[in-house]
């Protein structure tokens, strides 16, 4: 197929596959050169006979080889869907990943318990980046005030829009973890950095930014800093549930042991890894 042809639906997803390209991704790129929903598959299924007409032509060679070259769909789309809000993503923050929707379930699931207290339930979101995070609790929950923190400026900005555009009132904080946070919560969640800073899958990760993946040698030094002052700004039995490495499971339940917390686990995700360890401060 030469760029002066005019190609069929089924003829560019065929392209996509036979360079390598993940049928899915291939999908939503062209749905995104035809400037569809990036939800409407089954649209492209009813419509593969169709010629794609000049312009889309050329806004799919373009997203085709950026997506080759490594560069994540959310940041070519502009776009992606988490825990069923679409949120605008930009190579400014991370692109949020469906592993990190366990710990917005096991947020959603221990909020029960909590909201026998008397007034409005805090949360605070640490190293918010799109705010994903932040903005599924807040979606999933509007009986509950939520706060989200980032050290980036631009994460800031683009979690900011991002409530905005989905008229969810979360409430933001520029801050170093809990460096210029002074209250107190009853629910703290984080995906914080958790690779370590000769980590080879890095190469892999090369167009998303750095300083919100690496985490020292070891990829704790972000997730000892949280454990270590998170008691302090917890409600009694409020928890801290925190995302890590599939590999850092029980490196984080010690953290959080050695700590204080009580009712110390870990939840696997969707493939059966151990992604996410909390805990819970005591009763007074």
């Amino acid at each position: 197929m030469t760029d002066h042809s005019s190609p069929t639906l089924a003829q560019c997803l065929a392209q996509a596959q036979t360079l390598g390209m993940a049928r899915l991704d291939a999908q939503m790129l062209l749905l995104h050169s035809l400037e569809r929903p990036l939800h409407e598959r089954a649209w492209l299924l009813a419509h593969d006979t169709d010629l794609l007409s000049p312009a889309p032509q050329a806004r799919w060679q373009v997203a085709l080889h950026r997506r080759l070259a490594g560069e994540p769909v959310a940041y070519i789309t502009g776009r992606k869907e988490f825990f069923g809000l679409m949120l605008a993503i930009d190579a400014r923050v991370l692109d949020p990943r469906a592993d990190t929707e366990t710990l917005v379930d096991w947020a959603l699931a221990v909020l029960p318990a909590l909201s026998q207290r008397p007034g409005l339930l805090r949360i605070l979101d640490l190293g918010t980046g799109s705010g994903a995070i932040a903005l599924a609790l807040q979606h999933a929950r509007p009986d509950t005030q939520v706060w989200a923190v980032d050290a980036s400026e631009d994460a800031l900005s683009v979690a900011r829009t991002n409530a905005a555009q989905l008229k969810l009132p979360v409430k933001f904080i520029a801050s170093d973890w809990f460096s210029q946070v002074d209250s107190e919560f009853d629910l703290i969640v984080s995906n914080p950095p958790y690779i370590a800073d000769a980590d080879p899958h890095l190469a892999a990760l090369r167009h998303e930014p750095l300083q919100a993946l690496i985490s020292g040698a070891d990829g704790l030094a972000d997730l000892r800093r949280i454990v270590a002052d998170a008691l302090t700004h917890l409600s009694p039995s409020g928890w801290l549930l925190l995302e890590h490495g599939f590999d850092q499971a029980e490196a984080v339940r010690d953290l959080l042991t050695q700590a204080g917390f009580v009712q110390v686990q870990s939840q696997a995700d969707l493939v059966g890894h151990a992604r996410c360890s909390g805990g819970k401060k005591p009763p007074k």
